[in-house]
């Protein structure tokens, strides 16, 4: 992995993050985007777009700086827990799951909501997960599974901390949706850059 190819990775991403921010942002705030394009206001609508991409750089600078933080950790793990450390996170994985639910729960829900909202959130977050896993443990080996997983969950859940203490929607939703897919990007295209094949 020499410098070029981590330019590459860097910049990639951070267009992929900002591409993904900007068309979750069109999304959620079509009423803004539609209001301004039925009056032509095209430089706010530009604004508006690019202040959206703005924000999808900043969030995947943070899938980023997550993602090196996990190589690091993951060597690590393999070091101090060697063939216990697939089950050491597997174990991270259920508790970081039953904390987003719970805490959240305790945290925001008023009297008489559904905890149901919450767990929606949980399993969304694990489903991506799972499903990304599995297609980097196709495209290398099957021990990749449990690390891409837990990258996939933990991490993201950790990255995504900032917003998850407001409780916001639409920042909730604004920030989670490109970080999975900066994270997924990221995990998929790792191995390609670094010649890893497939055992």
């Amino acid at each position: 992995m020499n410098s070029r190819k981590w330019v590459r990775l860097f910049l990639s991403t951070l267009l992929i993050g900002g591409i993904a921010t900007a068309a979750v942002g069109i999304v959620f705030n079509w009423e803004e985007f539609g209001r301004l394009l039925l009056r032509l206001e095209m430089v706010e609508f530009m604004a508006v777009l690019l202040w959206h991409i703005g924000v999808g750089f900043i969030f995947s600078v943070i899938s980023q700086a997550g993602f090196f933080a996990y190589l690091t950790v993951h060597r690590f793990g393999l070091g101090i827990f060697r063939s216990l450390w697939n089950s050491v996170q597997l174990v991270l994985i259920m508790f970081v799951l039953f904390d987003l639910v719970y805490f959240r729960y305790m945290a925001f829900a008023d009297k008489g909501d559904s905890i149901i909202p919450y767990m929606l959130v949980a399993l969304f977050i694990l489903a991506v997960g799972l499903a990304v896993a599995y297609v980097k443990s196709a495209q290398t080996n099957k021990g990749a599974f449990v690390p891409a997983l837990f990258f996939m969950v933990v991490v993201t859940v950790i990255e995504w901390f900032p917003v998850l203490r407001i409780n916001d929607r639409d920042w909730l939703y604004l920030m989670l949706i490109p970080l999975l897919v900066c994270n997924a990007y990221q995990l998929l295209i790792l191995h390609k850059l670094t010649g890893g094949a497939k055992q």
